[in-house]
């Protein structure tokens, strides 16, 4: 696997970049991060050598300046909203973020919940969190809000919300998924905190799209492949453009609100600092690409893999059609198509020869691996072990998993646990494997070989299990699937 990306340089210069903003201000900013901070696996695959923590990496270079604030909306406590990724609802995620937070040294210092109004689930939420010794304040939905600035911009506005006490130069704020009121959040902390003398600084740290790269770039058609479902649209940057005459990408809904985000900074501070939506970012990720044709193929592989997984929630009811177009003409824009995913042939041809379910992973020097449906193992199985096998050099007719060890297994799930289907799963064919590996060498040493699976591509040609997909996922696996049952 080629790498196209240079983390080193990227966390040196991303810090030393949000260290010179706060300087521009009475050292406070308050930084509103976009994404995700542990586990940014889009940006890893599409800029392949950015590692998922990257972001978090960069914080902790920062700790004894940063302190975090975590903002959620009282609606979607209430609504009980689930983070679709990890499949927990946001509360929970909330929680789960700020033990990592402090696991990784960094300190969460209170809880926002905006959009509030004494809504039930919300009102035992922050009992919960002032059980734990988390401050909890509160923000409140403003009418008229974003374009109404005169009233926004006013005790009626921003300064019914609570003041955020805060310590640190650096305030970063996030959440646990978007929609949350993280820009909101700032923007009053920046009225508040001008009223008491302070002028602090607001920026935005989003990666994506990269403002320094063209706006046809795969990697900024990746960013809006991934982001069909909220229509997102990758857009020249005509404040900037106006500016400076120089050419940057950003998005439709950080222009659009430019205008108005103008507007507050004006009524605060009696001028704007910045004069374009580009200008408000710190984003250092375009600079730190040191091979553009690595980054450019692994968009590419991006946008399909966005494309399956959208005719897939299309397929189940998560996903509209409209989701589908837009990837569809990203592609044709590209010159790509499904066949241009090395694993989809393989898998379908194989399914194809067999009759029945089959799958295809490609390993990380290309090697193709299949597997088929068995009376013993499912495809997701099969193609599984023969992969670690081959990893191990293993031969494909020495057997590392013997039918007596998935017998019981098979009986637990069909007698015991009255399940229709007795092939093994992924993952209870890597417990069945375990077992084994305390007295078979081989079960071992295929067993070893995990953690190499990390990075390699999946596709299937019918519709995944909800455990095969865990397992592949936990694995780092990219996963793709046609959408059909059979």
């Amino acid at each position: 696997m080629r790498i196209g990306f240079d983390n080193e340089k990227y966390l040196k210069t991303q810090s030393q970049h949000i260290m010179e903003r706060i300087g521009k201000f009475d050292n406070k900013l308050y930084l509103e991060f976009g994404g995700k901070l542990f586990d940014d696996f889009h940006a890893a695959r599409v800029l392949p050598g950015f590692a998922a923590d990257s972001k978090l990496q960069m914080l902790m270079q920062l700790a004894d300046q940063a302190e975090i604030v975590m903002v959620v909306s009282a609606e979607d406590i209430e609504k009980n909203k689930i983070r679709g990724d990890l499949g927990i609802t946001y509360d929970d995620d909330v929680v789960r973020l700020m033990d990592e937070f402090h696991s990784k040294g960094l300190y969460v210092g209170s809880v926002v919940l905006t959009k509030y109004a004494d809504q039930h689930r919300a009102v035992l939420f922050q009992k919960r969190l002032e059980k734990l010794g988390v401050k909890v304040y509160h923000h409140y939905a403003i009418s008229g809000y974003p374009t109404n600035v005169s009233h926004i911009v006013s005790e009626n506005g921003f300064g019914k919300n609570d003041y955020i006490e805060t310590t640190r130069p650096l305030v970063v704020v996030t959440a646990p998924g978007p929609g949350s009121g993280k820009m909101s959040t700032c923007l009053s902390q920046l009225y508040h905190e001008h009223k008491r003398g302070v002028r602090a600084g607001y920026a935005k740290f989003e990666t994506f799209p990269i403002w320094n790269l063209p706006l046809d770039h795969p990697v900024n058609l990746a960013y809006e492949a991934a982001t069909a479902d909220l229509n997102d649209i990758n857009m020249i940057d005509p404040f900037h453009l106006k500016a400076y005459g120089v050419t940057t990408v950003n998005y439709n809904r950080d222009v659009e609100i430019y205008p108005v985000l103008n507007a507050m900074f004006m009524m605060i501070y009696g001028e704007s600092p910045y004069a374009s939506p580009t200008d408000m970012g710190v984003n250092m990720v375009g600079n730190c690409i040191i091979d553009d044709e690595v980054c450019r193929e692994a968009s590419r592989q991006e946008i399909i893999r966005r494309y399956y997984n959208t005719i897939v929630g299309v397929a189940n009811g998560k996903s509209r059609q409209e989701e589908v177009n837009k990837i569809e003409l990203l592609m044709s824009h590209e010159k790509i198509s499904v066949s241009d995913r090395p694993t989809v042939k393989p898998a379908l041809i194989r399914a194809e020869a067999t009759g029945a379910p089959a799958v295809a992973i490609e390993l990380s020097d290309g090697t193709m691996v299949t597997g088929k449906t068995g009376n013993l193992l499912g495809a997701c199985s099969a193609a599984l072990l023969n992969a670690i096998k081959v990893l191990a050099g293993i031969p494909h007719e020495n057997m590392i998993l013997a039918p007596s060890a998935i017998a019981p297994i098979q009986e637990l799930k069909t007698k015991y646990l009255k399940s229709k289907n007795p092939r093994l799963h992924t993952d209870e064919v890597l417990i069945a494997l375990s077992a084994t590996a305390a007295y078979n060498e081989d079960a071992a040493l295929a067993l070893s070989q995990l953690p190499k699976l990390r990075g390699c591509q999946v596709h299937s040609s019918v519709l995944l299990s909800v455990a095969d997909q865990k397992t592949f996922k936990k694995l780092g696996c990219d996963v793709t699937c046609e959408p059909k049952t059979m």
